[in-house]
């Protein structure tokens, strides 16, 4: 008798199949109705692709995978084409968010064109301290980064300025490529640490570590591939793979004191809506 099983191709069109309609799953959803309070954005690398993320925060605290793009922080274009995305399925640019990103410059100033004045922008720590340590030689980068942590620990912004100024100024003479680097958009490491956040959700919103840990999942699947042959390829297995880690999402953790953020958007709205005003008549007087 004889025995049909199914062929290598016929799994093989199955699966392409399946990870093609959750690619399109994930990029198709309105995000009309999600009121956020946080957008994280960072690249993972998947051999000689970059995938560009983009995960929001809800006023609840909860956590949801918003797009996808094949990319680079270091390209503005494929940042703002990521944004354009967002903005088209319902995000709202006229509402200020705080937009936490690693330190790319293109990927800053992508956020800065799109949001405009209503982004608040935090810098990831993790990443900073990372790309000042590798300006470093191995001999310093454990103290420098115990500097670097010292500081973000004070919880008092305007301390926690003075000590990495300090510290960049120890290293401009000997180092002056970590000075730069440390130096690099510095303050904008210290904003979560401005809006007098609890402790628990300032560490978790100072960072793009979020990001960095859905994708954790998202590279053991990846183990299993032997090449990756296309860009296409990489997001079809990346939003199998984040749809999967979805559905293990708790709230993150300080998800109690997101309502301080969110009063902080709104006041910053309300003001910005005010200086508009101010602006305005000035003109007209004129």
């Amino acid at each position: 008798m004889a025995v049909h099983g199914t062929s290598k191709s016929a799994v093989s069109e199955r699966f392409v199949y399946g990870t093609e309609r959750k690619l399109a799953e994930l990029m198709s959803r309105e995000l009309g109705g999600s009121d956020l309070v946080a957008l994280m954005i960072d690249g993972v690398r998947f051999a000689e692709h970059l995938v560009l993320a983009a995960v929001g925060i809800d006023t609840a605290g909860e956590k949801q995978v918003l797009g996808l793009r094949e990319g680079a922080t270091e390209n503005a274009a494929a940042a703002r084409a990521l944004l354009a995305d967002l903005i088209e399925r319902g995000l709202d640019p006229e509402r200020s968010l705080l937009v936490v990103i690693d330190g790319a410059k293109a990927l800053h100033k992508a956020v800065s064109e799109v949001f405009g004045p209503r982004a608040l922008i935090q810098r990831c720590r993790e990443h900073k301290k990372r790309n000042v340590s590798e300006a470093l030689p191995e001999r310093l980068r454990a103290s420098v980064r115990s500097s670097m942590n010292q500081a973000y620990a004070t919880r008092d912004p305007k301390r926690a300025q003075r000590l990495l100024e300090n510290l960049a100024r120890r290293l401009e003479h000997h180092h002056p490529g970590a000075a730069a680097s440390l130096r690099e958009g510095l303050a904008e490491t210290l904003t979560v640490m401005r809006l007098d956040l609890p402790e628990n959700l300032e560490r978790v919103l100072s960072s793009t570590n979020l990001i960095e840990n859905l994708f954790s999942r998202v590279r053991e699947i990846g183990r299993r591939v032997r090449r990756w042959q296309s860009g296409t390829m990489v997001l079809r297995w990346t939003a199998a793979g984040v749809l999967e880690a979805e559905r293990g999402f708790r709230k993150i953790a300080g998800y109690r004191g997101v309502p301080l953020l969110l009063s902080a958007l709104r006041a910053r709205d309300a003001q910005l809506t005010r200086d508009k005003g101010a602006v305005d008549e000035t003109v007209k007087a004129a």
